[in-house]
């Protein structure tokens, strides 16, 4: 697989992926939920409270707009969103710290399922 062919499987799975709108993301990042979730990354931020933030920047982008970073940080959101799908709780998923967790990185879950 050439590298252009390899970006277009990598975005198309990081759009699979995040299924919230860069609004919604960033409504959803101002909230006490999303805060309260994820492993602190140094600075009292959680790593997915700030992989938010990167995916709306990506999502606003053109594709002729992304760069080596880009690609990376989208292949992180990959892993870390069929990692925790995965790994859902069988009930009580609509309040739920998996869920913020998910949604701090772009990923609704009940979008998916309906919780």
């Amino acid at each position: 697989m050439d590298k252009e062919e390899e970006q277009k499987s990598i975005r198309n799975e990081f759009y699979d992926n995040v299924n919230m709108a860069p609004k919604e993301l960033e409504e959803w990042l101002k909230t006490e939920e999303s805060k309260s979730v994820g492993q602190d990354s140094g600075n009292g931020e959680s790593i997915g409270h700030k992989s938010g933030k990167k995916i709306i920047a990506i999502k606003n982008k053109n594709k002729d707009q992304l760069t080596k970073s880009d690609y990376e940080h989208m292949k992180k959101v990959n892993s870390y969103v069929s990692r925790h799908t995965a790994q859902g709780p069988s009930s009580d998923r609509k309040d739920s710290p998996w869920r913020y967790s998910l949604m701090n990185w772009g990923h609704d879950p009940c979008k998916d399922d309906g919780c």
